[in-house]
């Protein structure tokens, strides 16, 4: 479609245009008046005729919410979730620990553990990424144009006759397991290199789609790739070695009113640490914040970017970068986990915050918007030779005002895709 197109190509230019026109308006607002901070439980216990509950500032906020949604790659779901943040002293930034447990009507079961924790002084960096998965998910072939000109598109198309997105699914079921956690150690505030390992296996890999009787054989995506890099079609894993360089200036992990964060990254996936071949990964990532509003903090454009470099036949299929596979799950909005991937994927988002509730703070809102690109090196097909493009609204309801916590309700549709979104924090 035009319209489509049209956002493909101007994605960036409008990134960038955000972005500068963010730094000259947040610098041109004049001081406002300020109101008191409430959050949602301090409401509730006003409407009931209750005294406030006191609770010192930094004090540890542990939440537990729970999910209750619908998209195409699970169905309908139900579980809970839980984020415990908390200072090791008074002056340090929050810590986070977060996870969830759903079951899904599609038969699949999600296990998952994030951790980012700051020890006294902020003297090491620990973050972590931990799942157990029993799932099913549809691929569509590597880079940001799957499933066009794709394994399925070749087969389907040999009597002439048209195929569409659904029909080029290929849905496969898998265990995943993965266990990535790494420690900074500081070199000078906000500072840090980090070295960790990260470790992902699938197995129990079903491919739904894939026939291999000569009579009528179908070849998917994931089983050619596979055959082409020699590796097991039935189950892989990555074990390597991790290292990064991290710069973090935001004022809050949770809820950031303002600075940066900046990460690089190195993974290592040697023979001698239990791989058939040596395999190596770049990585990137930065957050920005910039205030619009001296009234309120909270009233802010975001960043964010991140990239994943790997030479093509590296790593097996399904550990390739891919959508809403960073540390939290997040990125996409609009497209289903693992939508778009490729050895090369690159990601961008802006988001928008702004305060509905006129004082207090307790109701807010979002614009995003977000653009992919993924390489495929079979098709030659190169970095934003093709941009998919999401956008979306969201609301936000602050439910601890001094993590500065939010319940997170989002929208998002991509091309002939669309999700709901709940979750505790931000996006990014």
């Amino acid at each position: 479609m035009l319209w489509i197109r049209i956002l493909n190509r101007s994605f960036f230019v409008f990134w960038i245009f955000l972005y500068f026109h963010s730094e000259v308006k947040g610098q041109a607002l004049a001081p406002d008046t300020t109101c008191i901070d409430k959050d949602l439980p301090e409401l509730i216990r006003e409407a009931l005729g209750k005294d406030p509950k006191p609770k010192e500032i930094g004090a540890n906020s542990l939440l537990v919410v729970p999910i209750i949604g619908s998209n195409p790659a699970t169905g309908f779901m139900v579980g809970l979730g839980g984020q415990f943040a908390f200072k090791m002293s008074e002056t340090n930034l929050y810590s986070l620990i977060s996870g969830s447990l759903q079951a899904t009507t599609k038969d699949q079961y999600i296990f998952t553990a994030k951790n980012s924790i700051y020890t006294k002084r902020e003297k090491l960096f620990f973050t972590g990424d931990w799942r157990y998965m029993i799932f099913s998910q549809s691929t569509y072939g590597l880079g940001t144009n799957a499933p066009k000109g794709g394994i399925l598109d070749y087969q389907f198309s040999l009597g002439g006759s048209e195929t569409d997105i659904d029909s080029l699914a290929q849905p496969m079921t898998f265990n995943f397991a993965r266990f990535h956690q790494s420690v900074g150690f500081k070199l000078r505030q906000g500072i840090y290199l980090g070295l960790g390992y990260h470790f992902d296996s699938y197995f129990k890999i079903v491919d739904q789609k894939l026939n291999l009787d000569p009579e009528n054989q179908l070849l998917t995506s994931h089983y050619v790739y596979s055959m082409l890099y020699s590796f097991n079609a039935e189950k892989y894993y990555s074990s390597a070695m991790f290292g990064n360089f991290i710069i973090d200036k935001r004022d809050n992990m949770i809820q950031p009113y303002k600075g940066y964060f900046l990460s690089l990254g190195f993974r290592g996936a040697y023979r001698v640490f239990g791989n058939k071949s040596n395999a190596e990964m770049f990585s990137g990532e930065w957050r920005s914040f910039h205030n619009l509003s001296k009234k309120n903090p909270a009233h802010l454009i975001g960043f964010w970017l991140l990239g994943d470099l790997t030479p093509e036949g590296d790593f097996p299929y399904m550990i390739l970068p891919a959508t809403a596979f960073d540390q939290r799950g997040r990125s996409g909005r609009g497209y289903t986990q693992g939508r778009f991937r490729g050895n090369n994927y690159l990601y961008g988002e802006t988001e928008y915050r702004f305060p509905i509730s006129k004082c207090g703070g307790i109701l807010g809102g979002v614009l995003f918007v977000n653009g992919t690109t993924a390489t495929n090196a079979v098709q030659q097909l190169k970095m934003f030779e093709s941009v998919k493009v999401g956008y979306g609204i969201g609301l936000r309801v602050k439910i601890d005002k001094n993590s500065r916590t939010n319940l997170v309700l989002d929208y998002g549709r991509g091309e002939q895709s669309s999700g709901f979104y709940l979750a505790i924090s931000e996006t990014f």
